[in-house]
């Protein structure tokens, strides 16, 4: 995994840097008068192009059908799009909404601001929370993990 992402990355890059220099701007001797070195030449051209590259390849894999597909998979594959991750979202933050809006919901009752419909709505998102916060899930996901 290294050697095929990260150093035939580097190797490839220094190679064309190399190939170009050496290949194209040494026979050219106008360019060779701006670029009278390698180190200069990199530096340019990594600064140029390293930006470029980028750009090019977020708006390839932005446009490309392969980016929703990813998506889908995700969304397909990842069970906490519909349940909480464990650690401090189950521990505290859950409960925590939980408590805020209780709290609420009885302040805003004993105002009399809410109407019945509004009560029904908070008791179906306090239901779910609980749900979450008891491991289950909530929404419908396209299949069942």
């Amino acid at each position: 995994m290294g050697y095929s992402t990260y150093l035939t990355f580097a190797l490839g890059y220094i190679t064309t840097l190399v190939t170009v220099y050496y290949l194209a701007i040494k026979d050219v001797p106008f360019l060779l008068s701006i670029f009278p070195k390698f180190i200069p030449f990199a530096v340019l051209g990594t600064a140029i192009g390293l930006p470029v590259a980028v750009g090019f390849g977020w708006f390839h894999y932005k446009k490309s059908p392969a980016y929703e597909s990813e998506v889908d998979i995700q969304y397909e594959a990842n069970p906490y799009f519909f349940k909480l991750p464990p650690g401090y979202n189950v521990e505290v933050f859950a409960p925590l909404y939980l408590e805020l809006l209780l709290m609420l919901k009885h302040l805003s009752d004993r105002q009399g601001l809410l109407t019945s419909e509004e009560k029904a709505k908070i008791e179906k998102l306090e239901k779910k929370i609980q749900t979450l916060i008891d491991g289950g899930m909530v929404g419908t996901p396209r299949r069942k993990f």
